[in-house]
C-alpha cells in the first residue's frame, strides 16, 4: 500500500472527498481518451472544475495521480464472490474479470494503464500494488478449497488466482479470440485442473 505520504492517498470526508473523486472520475476520462503520455494535471484539473493549485498539490506528479486511480480502482472493485466450492469462486472471479475487460470504459482504462507501466517504473509499481489487493481479495477461496480437501496442501493460492485472469487479459491485450464468459469459464476450469493436479503446490519438485 502507499506510504502515508505519498501524494493522493488521505481518505478525507467532505468536501476533500469529493474532490478527490471528481479528480480521479477526471483522471479516468482523460487517460481513457489520451492515454498516459498525453496525461496532464492542468487538463485533469480543468476537467474536474477545481483549481490547478489544488490537483499539484495533492498529486504533485502524473504518476502520483496514477496511483491514486489505481488505489481507488481497487478499493472500489466487487468483493470476493463464496460459492462453496473452488470451481464456483473461480469462475465467478473470471466472470467478475471478464465483465470489467469488456467494459468498454474500463477496458480501455486498463489499457491506457497497462501501457503506461510497461515505460515508467512508479505506474508500474502502483498497478502491481492494485493486483496485489485484487489477489489477496480472492486467494481465500483457494485456502478453502485446500481446507475441504479439493487441492493439495501447499497450494499457492495466489498463483491459482493469477492463472484465473491470465489468459483474459492475454485476449484483451494480444487479441487472441472473443473475451465472452465462455472464456472466462474455461480460464477458470484451467486453473482448477492445474491446481487439482498438484501444479501450484509450492516448492513442488519438477521432473527430471
Amino acid at each position: 500500500m502507499a506510504g502515508e505520504n505519498e501524494p493522493g492517498t488521505v481518505r478525507p470526508g467532505g468536501r476533500t472527498a469529493r474532490v478527490r473523486e471528481a479528480v480521479l472520475r477526471a483522471a479516468e476520462d482523460a487517460l481513457t481518451e489520451l492515454g498516459f503520455t498525453h496525461l496532464d494535471l492542468a487538463d485533469v484539473a480543468r476537467r474536474a472544475g477545481v483549481g490547478k493549485t489544488t490537483v499539484y498539490r495533492r498529486w504533485g506528479t502524473v504518476t502520483g495521480l496514477v496511483a491514486d486511480v489505481l488505489l481507488d480502482m481497487a478499493e472500489q472493485s466487487a468483493p470476493r464472490t463464496e460459492t462453496g466450492s473452488l470451481s464456483g469462486d473461480l469462475k465467478a472471479n473470471a466472470r467478475l474479470v471478464q465483465r470489467t475487460l469488456t467494459d468498454p470504459r474500463q477496458a480501455a482504462l486498463f489499457k491506457a494503464l497497462i501501457a503506461a507501466a510497461t515505460g515508467d517504473t512508479k505506474t508500474a509499481a502502483a498497478l502491481h500494488r492494485f493486483y496485489d489487493i485484487r489477489v489477496a481479495e480472492w486467494a481465500p477461496c483457494v485456502r478453502q478449497a485446500v481446507e475441504r480437501g479439493e487441492v493439495p496442501a501447499g497450494t499457492d493460492a495466489e498463483e491459482v488466482v493469477r492463472a484465473v485472469s491470465a489468459p483474459l487479459y492475454y485476449r484483451l491485450l494480444i487479441g487472441g479470440g472473443p473475451l465472452d464468459e465462455a472464456a472466462a469459464d474455461r480460464a477458470a476450469e484451467a486453473a482448477e485442473a492445474a491446481a487439482r493436479a498438484g501444479a501450484y503446490v509450492r516448492g513442488r519438485e519438477k521432473p527430471a
